[in-house]
């Protein structure tokens, strides 16, 4: 249940009954329709909702604004409804107060939907596909692809919690000139454990990280120098075999750690293996969107609106990547889901908007305006105000791993889960202290000190009381209704988020309720009260842990009841 949108429902229908009746009274002319929009102002003076109808209805019904609000206001019937009173500011703004029923119910709600406060039902069941992290498997995990996990997760929660049925991706690049790399880098530094590393040249444009020689070592240490006198693409094909399915198993293993979990690994090699990507050329040449040059065969992407033309087929008879990437959206899209969510960095910006365009090509056979993408800009890690830019134990960038053995995965998930579209700056020292500088500590605080408040009353014989065993009226104070008002708002937070694929959304929504509840338990003392008081304090207490808690679960962060 979304008290917010339900409330402006209400109100913007009391305005129109009221519009109504002020015409039937000779007080406004008729025919004119009025409308406008319900909003909640920014100061608290201006009542719990302003709406601006009468400034929109001035010009049709030629009238000024304040006499348009004035005969609403004295027409309007406030009986039964969510506010409590009405008035009118400016040269027009009509501003409502909420009513102690309003702010009640938001209590009552958060009691009776439990872990599922906050749901909505926007999607209404539709299937969507979000494809996130696909990290090469030709090396260890970046931070790039720990942002990616993050938003990609964070955002597939939100999108479940507003009522879609989501399905989360991880798609493998087995496959192409990368893949071919990978194993001749592999090959290149076993030859050289044979050998001896001056006695076998690597490849200039090889792998050159400390996992290259990992793999490389492990195959010695299984097998000697016995494969040393293999073929070379032989050895490259078996180094190849057994090395990445031991990268996705890492993979699997660290991202598992990260908390996250996918639906599918899919595998770019099936694309080849069922004809997908030869089908997915041949609709296009069908479709009259190739041609050929300098022997190679080119999609005319120009003519479908992206900037430059792409290469299909190579001279060399092999695909290139951005043949086999429409294959896999071509077969994302066949597969029935109503959207489909690619999360990808900056570095991916002009191919995201090229691939939206190929993917209109009526030659296709598919709905190209149900891909969408979640481009996140890049990550700076700092310390100490300095930029971190390698690893003692890799020597190269920073990997999930490495950054997951020195922050909580708590602190991670949080940090990155800021807003996608600006560069964030991860301060690692801001992620390990313990004071509300830490957002993510500022908001587990929260949570653990309603816990050990509600723990020392339970000693002192005041259990939790059910929402019909308070007097909710006695939260009237300005402090407790900005609390409640705030709780009232995950709802619309949600619906916001999973419509505009912003899951940072959530990470403000529970810092200012973090905020709100430290406010509110600095001025509104609890212990020692009278018992009515007590009570209806501890059932606020109590509703902001539960929504804390909601919050920090959408986001892949853990609610701890000590700290």
């Amino acid at each position: 249940m979304n008290m917010v949108e339900n409330a402006k429902i209400e109100i913007d229908g009391l305005i129109i009954a009221a519009c109504e009746a002020a015409r039937a009274a000779g007080k406004l002319p008729g025919g004119a329709r009025i409308s406008g929009a319900v909003e909640m102002p920014r100061e608290a003076a201006h009542g719990d909702y302003a709406a601006n109808h009468a400034m929109v209805a001035a010009k049709e019904m030629k009238m000024a604004p304040r006499k348009i609000a004035e005969a609403v206001v004295e027409h309007i019937e406030l009986a039964g409804s969510c506010v409590d009173s009405v008035s009118i500011a400016g040269p027009g703004f009509i501003n409502f107060v909420l009513s102690d029923k309003w702010y009640s119910e938001v209590l009552k709600t958060v009691e009776a939907m439990g872990s599922e406060y906050g749901a909505v039902d926007l999607g209404k069941g539709k299937r969507v596909m979000v494809e996130f992290v696909s990290a090469n498997p030709t090396g260890p995990m970046t931070i790039g692809n720990a942002r990616g996990g993050v938003l990609g997760d964070a955002l597939a929660s939100v999108l479940e919690k507003a009522g879609y049925d989501v399905w989360r991706e991880f798609y493998v690049n087995d496959t192409g000139n990368q893949v071919e790399l990978f194993g001749r880098s592999i090959d290149a530094r076993y030859m050289q454990l044979c050998l001896g590393e001056d006695n076998y040249s690597f490849p200039d444009e090889g792998y050159h990280g400390d996992d290259i020689k990992d793999l490389a070592a492990l195959i010695f240490e299984a097998d000697g120098d016995k494969l040393k006198d293999l073929p070379v693409s032989e050895r490259i094909e078996r180094f190849t075999a057994f090395a990445l399915p031991h990268n996705i198993a890492l993979m699997k293993e660290h991202l598992e750690r990260y908390r996250i979990r996918f639906d599918e690994w899919f595998h770019d090699s099936s694309l080849y293996e069922n004809g997908y990507v030869a089908k997915t050329v041949e609709l296009l040449n069908k479709g009259g969107l190739t041609y050929e040059k300098d022997g190679a065969l080119w999609l005319r992407n120009m003519e479908l609106g992206a900037d430059k033309d792409e290469v299909l087929l190579r001279a060399n008879g092999f695909y290139t990547y951005y043949a086999v990437d429409i294959a896999y959206h071509l077969n994302k899209l066949e597969r029935g889901f109503d959207r489909v969510v690619d999360v990808w960095g900056a570095d991916h910006h002009g191919h995201a908007i090229r691939m939206k365009a190929t993917m209109m090509a009526p030659a296709l056979g598919v709905d190209g305006s149900k891909l969408d993408f979640l481009i996140m800009q890049m990550v700076r890690l700092t310390r100490d105000g300095e930029t971190v830019k390698v690893s003692k134990r890799t020597g190269k960038a920073l990997t999930l791993n490495d950054l997951l053995d020195e922050i909580s995965v708590d602190a991670c998930r949080f940090f990155f889960n800021a807003r996608p579209d600006g560069h964030l700056e991860f301060d690692l020292g801001l992620a390990v202290r313990q004071d509300s500088e830490n957002p993510v500590y500022y908001v587990q605080y929260a949570h653990s000190r309603i816990c050990s408040l509600i723990s020392k009353l339970a000693a002192e014989g005041f259990g939790m009381p059910k929402f019909n065993e308070i007097d909710a009226g006695l939260l009237c104070g300005e402090t407790e209704r900005e609390l409640i008002k705030q709780i009232a708002l995950l709802p619309e937070e949600i619906k916001l988020a999973a419509r505009d694929y912003d899951p940072s959304r959530i990470n403000r929504y529970v810092i200012e309720l973090a905020a709100r509840f430290h406010r509110f338990y600095t001025v509104c003392r609890i212990k020692g009260e009278e018992q009515g008081v007590l009570m209806a304090r501890l059932k606020l207490a109590d509703s902001t842990r539960a929504v804390i808690a909601n919050c920090l679960n959408l986001l892949g962060v853990t609610a701890p009841e000590k700290m």
